[in-house]
C-alpha cells in the first residue's frame, strides 16, 4: 500500500499550507497594523484575517461541480498555483488593499485544499487504511501552523521583523506542492471511471495498490457510477458444489448460484436462506436488538452496526472474505475479442464485455466479463456454450502471500467481495426473460474453523467435514444496467459502455435519491456541530488562560517580550495536538470514527462545564489557572483526536462518485458559513454573556452533537466507498417506510 501512502502524503500538503498560513498571518498582524496604523480601523484588521475565509466560501460553491467536470487533480494543482500567487502578491503588498487582494487569493486555494483533498484521499485509498490517511490533512494542518509559528517566532525576536517576508514564504512549499501535484500526484482512479476512462484508472489503480491484478477493484468503481436503485438485503449459504447438496438434490435447486473458482473444474455454490438475514434491520444479537428499542435510531446507524458486529475485525488489513476459496466470482473467455474500453474507442462489440486490455496493455484478467451467472439447475458445463466458445477458469486471479493468505481478483476491501448474477425466468407470454443482479457479499460471523457446522439455520442443513461460509449480500441492479441492450445478450457487468454514462454528468435530481439526501443530512448536520462546538472559541481563550497561569510573566522574566509570547504560546498549544493525531490515526480504522466521536464528545463537554465553573466561582488564582489550563489542554488534544478531522473523513465517504464533489462542496459551505458565523458572534457573545455563557452555549451544542452521532453517524470503517453508498440507500428506504 506504500503507492496510496506517499499519494496522501504529497496531497495532505496542501493541507499543511492552509495550516502554515492560519499561522503567519496570526502573528504577522500584530506587524501589520503597526505599519498601516490599523488600530483604530478594526474593521480593516479584521478583514486582513477573515479575507481568506471570504475566498474559500467563494470558490467552494463551485470548486465540487467543477472538480466532478474535469477531475480532482487539476484543482489541486490550481489550489498550488492560487497558493504560490498569494504568496508573491503578499511579499510585494505596496498597501493594504493589495494586502486584501492577496488574502482572497490565498482563500481560494484554501477552499480548493479543505474541499477536494479528503475527497482525492478517499477516492485513492485502501478501504483498510482509509481512516488513517484522510487524518493526515488535520496532522498536515497542524504541523504546519507549529512549524509557522516557530519560523514566525523567531522572526519576531529580530529588531524590526518584516511581515511581508513572513507571509511571502508561502510561495516556497507552495512550489514544492506544485511540483507533488503536477509530476507526482496520479489522477482519482474513481473519477477516471466516472469518465470512461478504464484503461488510465486501471495504470493508477495498479501503481496504487502496487499489484497487477486491480480486476476486482476496476469493476467496483463501475458498479460506483450508480446513484439510487432498489437494493435488498439477503443471505446466502456459499460450500463447494459437490459438498452443499443434500439428499433432496440441491445443487438442482433453481435458485441457487453457481460461482467460478481459480481453478478449472472447481465451483462454489451459493444459496439463499429464506427468512430476514442477520444483516436485517431485526438482529439476532442481543445488541442490535437494544439498538432497535430505541426509536429515534437511524437504520442506516443499525446496519453499519451489525456489519461490525458480525466480523469485528474487519477493519484490518488482515481480515479477508473466503480466505480459502481464492476468487470465486470469475470466469475467463478467453476468446474475447481486445479493445480499449475508454472513452476514446470508438469500437463497443453489443454482445461481448469490452475490455481493457489492448495492444501492450493486455491484462487476462480484464479480458472476461465478472461474472457470475444463476442457473437453473444446469450444470457447469452446460454454462459454457450460452458464452460462445471455451469457457475456462482463471488460473492466476488468486496468489497466496504473507504465509498462504489468498488474495483474490474480486476482493474490493473491507472483507467485501464482488459479484454478478445471471437470472432467467418465464414471462406471462412464455418468453425467457433474464437481467443482471449485482451482488456485495460480506461474510457474517466470525471467522473460524470451517469444518463442521459454523452456523445453524432452519431449513438448511450442512454436510459435515465440509467448507462453507454463511454470507450476507447487498443485491442491487448493476450501476450501467440497460435494458435497451437486453435483446443484444450483451454479457457482463457493465451493460453501457461507461463513457456513454459519463457523457450524461452528474444530475442534480441525484441529489434527491433518498440515499444521497439521507447522506446530506448525516454530513451537513456533523459540520454545523463540530463549527459551533467551541473551538474557535477556545482557541481565543487559550492566551488569556496561559497568561493567568503565569506562563507569559515567566518568559517575560527571559527576556521574551509581549508579542513574540503570545506567538510561542501558540507554537506550544498546536504542538500538543499533533501526538492526539498520531493517536487518532492509528485508531481510526481500528476504533473506528463513530466510537472516536462517542468517546472524545462526553470529555469535551467535561472540559467545556469545568472552564465554565472556573469562571464563575471564584476558586483563587492558582486553582483557575490549573483548572484553566488543565481543561483546555484536555480539549485541544480531545477535539483534534474526533469532531476534529472525523467530519471531513465522514463527508468524503459517504456519497456515490457521481455527485461526490458536489455533495462535498455543501457540507465544505456549511463548513465555512459556520466558521464565519463563530468567528464573528463570538466577540459580541463575549460582550453579552461572558466567557462562562460562551462555553456554556458550547457545551450544550456538544450534548446536542452527542446525541445526533449516536443516532445518525454510522461506523464506515474499513468498508469499500461503494458500500456505504448502497447502505445509505437502504437505511433511507427503511426510514421511510418507518
Amino acid at each position: 500500500m506504500r503507492g496510496a501512502v506517499l499519494v496522501a502524503i504529497a496531497a495532505s500538503i496542501g493541507n499543511l499550507l492552509q495550516g502554515w498560513d492560519n499561522a503567519t498571518i496570526a502573528g504577522a498582524v500584530l506587524y501589520i497594523k503597526k505599519e498601516f496604523k490599523l488600530e483604530s480601523e478594526p474593521t480593516i484588521e479584521g478583514l486582513i484575517v477573515a479575507m481568506s475565509l471570504i475566498g474559500a466560501t467563494i470558490i467552494t460553491t463551485f470548486s465540487g461541480a467543477v472538480s466532478d467536470l474535469v477531475g480532482r487533480r487539476p484543482m489541486l494543482i490550481i489550489s498550488s498555483v492560487l497558493y504560490f500567487l498569494s504568496g508573491l502578491v503578499m511579499l510585494w503588498s505596496p498597501n493594504v488593499y493589495v494586502l486584501l487582494l492577496a488574502r482572497l487569493i490565498d482563500g481560494f486555494g484554501i477552499g480548493l485544499v479543505v474541499t477536494l483533498v479528503p475527497v482525492y484521499i478517499s477516492e485513492t485509498a485502501p478501504s483498510e487504511i482509509r481512516g488513517l490517511l484522510n487524518t493526515l490533512p488535520q496532522f498536515s494542518g497542524s504541523g504546519g501552523m507549529f512549524l509557522s509559528y516557530c519560523m514566525v517566532f523567531g522572526m519576531s525576536l529580530m529588531d524590526n521583523p518584516h511581515w511581508r517576508v513572513m507571509l511571502g514564504v508561502l510561495s516556497i512549499p507552495a512550489l514544492l506542492y506544485f511540483a507533488l501535484t503536477v509530476f507526482f500526484l496520479p489522477e482519482s482512479p474513481r473519477w477516471l471511471v466516472s469518465k470512461g476512462r478504464m484503461v488510465e484508472a486501471k495504470r493508477v489503480l495498479q501503481r496504487l495498490r502496487g499489484r497487477e491484478d486491480v480486476s476486482g477493484e476496476l469493476a467496483l468503481l463501475v458498479e460506483g457510477l450508480g446513484v439510487g436503485g432498489e437494493t435488498s438485503i439477503e443471505e446466502y449459504i456459499i460450500g463447494p458444489a459437490n459438498e452443499l447438496a443434500d439428499d433432496q438434490g440441491a445443487i438442482a435447486d433453481k435458485e441457487h448460484i453457481t460461482l467460478y473458482g481459480p481453478e478449472e473444474g472447481l465451483s462454489w455454490v451459493a444459496r439463499p436462506v429464506k427468512g430476514q438475514s442477520s444483516l436485517a434491520l431485526v438482529s439476532r444479537h442481543g445488541s442490535m436488538q437494544k439498538q432497535q428499542s430505541l426509536l429515534l435510531m437511524d437504520p442506516v446507524v443499525t446496519l453499519f452496526g451489525s456489519v461490525h458486529e458480525k466480523l469485528p475485525g474487519m477493519g484490518s488489513m488482515q481480515s479477508t472474505l473466503f480466505p480459502n476459496f481464492g476468487s470465486m466470482f470469475s470466469v475467463a473467455d478467453q476468446q474475447h475479442k481486445t479493445e480499449q474500453w475508454d472513452e476514446e474507442s470508438l469500437q463497443q462489440e453489443g454482445d461481448g464485455y469490452a475490455s481493457d486490455a489492448g495492444a501492450g496493455d493486455s491484462d487476462d484478467n480484464l479480458h472476461s466479463p465478472l461474472l457470475s451467472r444463476q442457473t437453473t439447475g444446469m450444470e457447469v458445463k452446460d454454462i459454457a456454450p450460452r458464452h460462445g466458445s471455451g469457457t475456462s477458469m482463471r488460473r492466476n486471479s488468486s496468489l497466496l502471500q504473507n504465509g498462504g493468505e489468498a488474495v483474490s481478483s474480486m476482493g474490493i476491501g473491507g472483507g467485501w467481495q464482488l459479484a454478478w448474477k445471471w437470472s432467467e425466468r418465464k414471462g406471462a407470454d412464455g418468453e425467457k426473460e433474464g437481467g443482471f443482479k449485482r451482488i456485495y457479499l460480506h461474510q457474517e460471523g466470525v471467522p473460524g474453523s470451517r469444518k463442521g457446522s459454523l452456523v445453524s439455520l432452519p431449513g438448511v442443513e450442512i454436510p459435515e467435514d465440509s467448507e462453507f461460509v454463511q454470507a450476507a449480500a447487498l443485491v442491487s441492479q448493476p450501476a450501467l444496467f440497460s435494458k435497451e441492450l437486453m435483446d443484444k445478450h450483451a454479457v457482463g457487468p457493465a451493460m453501457v459502455h461507461p463513457s456513454e454514462a459519463a457523457a450524461k454528468g452528474p444530475k442534480w435530481a441525484d441529489l434527491f435519491e433518498p440515499g444521497v439526501r439521507h447522506a446530506l443530512l448525516v454530513g451537513v448536520g456533523i459540520q454545523i456541530l463540530q463549527q459551533f462546538a467551541g473551538i474557535n472559541g477556545v482557541l481565543y481563550y487559550t492566551p488569556q488562560i496561559l497568561e493567568q497561569a503565569g506562563v507569559e510573566v515567566l518568559l517575560a522574566n527571559i527576556g521574551i517580550g509581549p508579542a513574540s509570547a503570545s506567538i510561542l504560546i501558540s507554537a506550544l498549544t498546536t504542538l500538543l495536538m499533533l501526538p492526539s493525531i498520531g493517536v487518532a490515526m492509528r485508531l481510526m480504522d481500528i476504533s473506528g470514527r463513530r466510537f472516536l466521536l462517542l468517546s472524545t464528545i462526553p470529555v469535551l463537554i467535561a472540559s467545556l462545564v469545568v472552564l465554565v465553573v472556573a469562571n464563575l466561582v471564584d476558586m483563587g488564582t492558582v486553582v483557575h489557572a490549573v483548572l484553566s489550563t488543565a481543561s483546555v489542554v484536555v480539549y485541544f488534544c480531545c477535539f483534534v483526536m474526533g469532531f476534529g478531522p472525523i467530519p471531513n473523513i465522514l463527508c468524503a465517504e459517504i456519497f456515490p462518485t457521481r455527485v461526490r464533489g458536489v455533495c462535498i462542496a455543501i457540507c465544505a459551505l456549511t463548513f465555512w458559513f459556520g466558521d464565519i458565523i463563530v468567528t464573528y458572534t463570538l466577540p459580541v457573545l463575549l460582550n453579552m454573556i461572558g466567557l462562562a455563557g460562551v462555553f456554556g452555549i458550547y457545551a450544550v451544542v456538544c450534548t446536542i452533537a452527542l446525541v445526533f452521532v449516536f443516532l445518525k453517524v454510522p461506523e464506515t470503517k474499513g468498508m469499500p466507498l461503494e458500500v456505504i453508498t448502497e447502505f445509505f440507500a437502504v437505511g433511507a428506504k427503511q426510514a421511510a417506510l418507518d
